[in-house]
């Protein structure tokens, strides 16, 4: 449509040009031939000022129509956005904290994009091989991924080599935020940090903590408590998996453990394992009665598992800002608040820029404790 907007442009100043020309060279053969209302010979009426004012004044408004209909067109090219199904790239397996987050989000994104959004999984290598896949997308908003605190701020440090770079995905928008409780088994005689951290120092046999792997948060959370408390002595035990090291955990094989609030609750409740403290700034609205690790007398430490939409680099401005409206609009809405909350996390809603500041202010934390505990992930 536009090529033959394009084409009758051209052309019709072309043919209007080699009329007059024509017509010229009739009168140049006649003399006057056109300066009468009657017995105008074979150049006729097409030849006389009025018929070339009203000429031209109709090409011009074809003209000025057919720009505006091409304007016309481009627009709704824009507005269409977008015009099939969305896919997002979680880096997790199906069923995982993550993959559940993102689809609850991901339902109700569809509707407001009016397109299916479609879930891809793509588990593996610390969360690396799916930020690779985001990388090597299409700029066209029309693949999306998900980004946390692990493949934004601590993989880089982790790995020995990133097959990404987590600076250059360009952030959508944060979806949200949760927390960590640091537990202990109900073997354990203590009932605060400071009485955990006194049983650690003066207990004659190992104390042994566990996490989900080498470089995840519980992992990297339990090694930022022991150089804050200078707990030197406590022993790490690396499970493949956050389930089998909380089944230790209340066996009694592990003496502390770190876990997000959702996976540690149903222990929780079931009075099966303690809470001592939870690693945000403020007490979890789920339960008040547990004091922050700060208000425990670990100072500063905070600590919360965090994630949001990313695109790759070179997605267009309007693309990104249609995205975040409906993400934003999304985290607005009282269901998915609801099934938030239920699952212990709060809401992330706000500009890509304050998505991207987090990861920025994080990057350096978890840096700095990631080089401190040595770990490497192969």
């Amino acid at each position: 449509m536009l090529l033959l907007i394009q084409e009758i442009l051209a052309r019709m100043p072309s043919r209007m040009a080699l009329s007059w020309t024509l017509c010229r060279a009739g009168l140049k053969a006649q003399p006057g031939a056109c300066e009468g209302s009657v017995g105008i010979p074979a150049c006729s009426f097409a030849c006389t000022p009025i018929f070339w004012r009203n000429a031209m004044a109709a090409a011009l408004f074809s003209r000025r129509s057919l720009m505006v209909a091409a304007g016309l067109l481009a627009y709704s090219a824009h507005a269409a956005y977008p015009d099939k199904p969305i896919k997002i790239i979680v880096p997790s397996v199906a069923g995982s904290s993550p993959d559940v987050l993102v689809r609850l989000v991901g339902n109700a994104l569809s509707l407001q994009l009016g397109k299916p959004v479609v879930i891809e999984n793509k588990g593996g290598a610390g969360g690396n091989i799916g930020m690779q896949a985001l990388a090597n997308a299409a700029p066209d908003g029309y693949t999306l991924g998900y980004g946390n605190n692990a493949t934004l701020t601590t993989n880089e440090f982790l790995f020995s080599r990133l097959p990404y770079d987590p600076r250059s995905l360009v952030p959508v928008g944060g979806i949200a935020t949760t927390s960590s409780f640091l537990l202990v088994n109900n073997l354990v005689p203590a009932t605060s940090v400071t009485e955990l951290v006194t049983y650690i120092n003066s207990s004659d046999a190992p104390v042994h903590y566990g996490s989900g792997g080498i470089g995840t948060t519980s992992h990297l959370g339990a090694e930022w408590f022991k150089t804050k408390m200078g707990l030197q002595s406590a022993v790490h035990v690396p499970y493949k998996g956050s389930p089998q090291a909380l089944n230790d955990l209340v066996g009694g094989t592990l003496q502390f453990y770190f876990e997000n609030i959702v996976t540690a609750a149903p222990q929780l409740q079931a009075g099966k394992v303690r809470a001592l403290a939870v690693t945000s700034a403020e007490r979890s609205p789920q339960y008040p009665d547990i004091p922050t690790m700060q208000e425990a007398g670990v100072q500063g430490f905070v600590m919360n598992a965090w994630g949001g939409l990313l695109v790759p680099p070179g997605t267009p401005q309007k693309v990104l800002t249609r995205l975040n409206t409906a993400l934003n609009q999304v985290l607005q809405m009282p269901e998915i608040r609801a099934q938030l909350e239920k699952m212990a996390y709060i809401p992330l809603a706000g500009a890509p820029e304050d998505f991207g500041a987090l990861a920025d202010s994080e990057r350096a934390q978890w840096g700095a404790v990631v080089k401190a505990s040595g770990a490497k992930v192969e």
